[in-house]
């Protein structure tokens, strides 16, 4: 493997578990929309920071897209305080008139520059090894990955030192106020970390894979622990897992390598959406499955202790007989017994039932529920 192949996939990492870091608290705060808003908005900023110095590389374009970033958050929410519209609405309406404006902007004034449509969308990770970082005559390596170098630990510094305030601020806004923390300035807090992230991202992967490294590995996360510390960290291996095996995909099939690893983020977000041991959808129908079963078999139990004693109990305990007392096919009422004797809640003999004392006692204790 060459060393541009090495840096690229290394870039991709890092950018990964930028992203990821900050994306953990959009998804828990449901603000997965807001990265979507910002990573298209700061377009603008660019543009305009670029028409000002004329210069690609500067400085100020990072800072001008940032204060983008935040402003649009500060736009949507002064529309979702006036209780005209929702949130989601609100975004709706600020992230593409700003976007809007940035692509023809790019399209009129810059369409012979970097900044053109496409470079802004993808981007073009194979370009990113070719711009290096030289320092008195060495080569250090690419200029993005200490740029994104830097960012990442700018993330997990912040993270670090406001762990408490984040957290607390994530699930429990009102008590986060009561106790002085200050929400609002944590969430302007944690959208310009967001708005810096994205913009040092902006120019190697584009807004799409910015959106699906954020977002992605942080959803795929949500759904294997509840923990937020393993989270983070599981969100972090995802992004990094989504940027390699995007790569060689791009690789084998020849495509677009920041397409490819949004298309992995997407693919292990499928998995772990099927397969997740809690919340996936096989999960969730084997639960529910054994629900119904459960269900079945304390009907049945509460069935035969309200007929205990009377004259009617030969008949109405006749396994034969269940499946019309209880309006259930044979073969359910032949699986629900089998299930029940397993359970110890039953005994099944010559043809009859009997409650056991475990049997009669989950029987009670659904009828006084």
């Amino acid at each position: 493997m060459s060393l541009p192949q090495i840096e690229i996939q290394l870039i991709a990492a890092v950018v990964a578990v930028a992203c990821a870091l900050p994306g953990v608290f959009l998804v828990l705060r449901r603000m997965a929309l807001m990265s979507d808003a910002i990573s298209h908005a700061i377009l603008l900023g660019i543009v305009l920071a670029f028409f000002i110095t004329r210069d690609i590389s500067s400085p100020f374009l990072v800072v001008a897209a940032t204060m983008t970033g935040v402003v649009t958050v500060g736009l949507v929410e002064l529309l979702n305080r006036t209780r005209l519209v929702r949130e989601d609405a609100a975004i709706g309406l600020v992230f593409p008139a700003l976007f809007s404006i940035g692509v023809i902007l790019i399209s009129r004034f810059a369409a012979n520059v970097h900044l053109d449509t496409d470079a802004v969308l993808l981007g073009e990770l194979a370009f990113a090894p070719f711009t290096r970082f030289v320092v008195l005559g060495y080569d250090l390596g690419p200029r993005a990955l200490y740029m994104m170098g830097g960012i990442l630990l700018l993330n997990i510094l912040f993270i670090l030192l406001f762990y408490k305030e984040l957290k607390l601020a994530t699930f429990d806004t009102g008590l986060a106020a009561a106790l002085g923390f200050w929400p609002g300035l944590i969430h302007y807090g944690l959208m310009t970390l967001v708005s810096v992230t994205a913009v040092g991202a902006f120019d190697a992967v584009g807004s799409i894979l910015v959106v699906a490294l954020m977002i992605g590995p942080p959803a795929t996360a949500y759904m294997l622990t509840d923990r937020l510390p393993r989270m983070i960290g599981l969100s972090g291996l995802v992004g990094v897992a989504s940027a390699i095996s995007g790569y060689w995909l791009a690789r084998a099939l020849d495509a677009s390598i920041a397409g490819s690893m949004a298309t992995m983020a997407g693919v292990l977000f499928g998995l772990a959406f099927l397969l997740a041991p809690e919340r996936g959808l096989m999960a969730l129908a084997r639960r529910r499955a054994r629900q119904r079963w459960e269900f079945a078999q304390t009907m049945l139990a509460i069935h035969l202790f309200n007929h205990e004693g009377l004259p009617a109990t030969d008949k109405e305990f006749r396994i034969e007989h269940m499946h019309e007392h209880m309006r259930w096919e044979p073969a359910f009422t032949t699986q629900v017994v089998r299930q029940a004797e397993r359970r110890g809640i039953v005994l099944s003999r010559d043809g009859y039932l009997s409650l056991t004392e475990s049997g009669r006692q989950s029987a009670q204790q659904a009828i006084l529920n």
